[in-house]
């Protein structure tokens, strides 16, 4: 299949495509007589398996480990488990971050009662450095 046939597949953009190759995530694909890039079903497999880890938050670093490890499908699963669980750990200091900040702008909301800029606490707030 030609790139566009890949990305459209994939949900992924040729440009993006491009550069898994050029960085090695991807593997190089053959060309044909008229020298345009023809994708395998490998290509596909690869790429859908990429853009899901992606999609998890993984990093391509992780991404090329976890690609590493898949090709070898008859170790323990020990070192897939180890990468999941240190980004179970990323999201769950994000979720705390982002509960944190919802709860900064409700108390922002919860302290505005006025009805013109000039006297609104949240402008007062975000005008003032705040000590953590």
């Amino acid at each position: 299949m030609r790139i566009g046939e890949l990305a459209k597949a994939t949900g992924t953009k040729a440009e993006t495509i491009r550069y898994y190759e050029r960085e090695g995530i991807l593997p190089v694909a053959d060309r044909t007589d008229s020298n345009y890039r023809d994708y395998s079903d490998s290509h596909l497999s690869t790429l859908i398996f990429v853009r899901r880890a992606r999609g998890l938050g993984f990093s391509m670093a992780q991404v090329r480990q976890l690609l590493a490890l898949s090709d070898h499908e008859d170790n323990p699963c020990e070192d897939v488990d180890q990468l999941v669980r240190q980004q179970m750990q990323e999201v769950e200091l994000k979720i705390a971050d982002l509960t944190s900040l919802h709860e900064e702008l409700q108390d922002l909301l919860r302290s505005c009662e006025a009805d013109r800029i000039k006297d609104c606490r949240i402008v007062e707030s975000l005008s003032h450095r705040r000590s953590r």
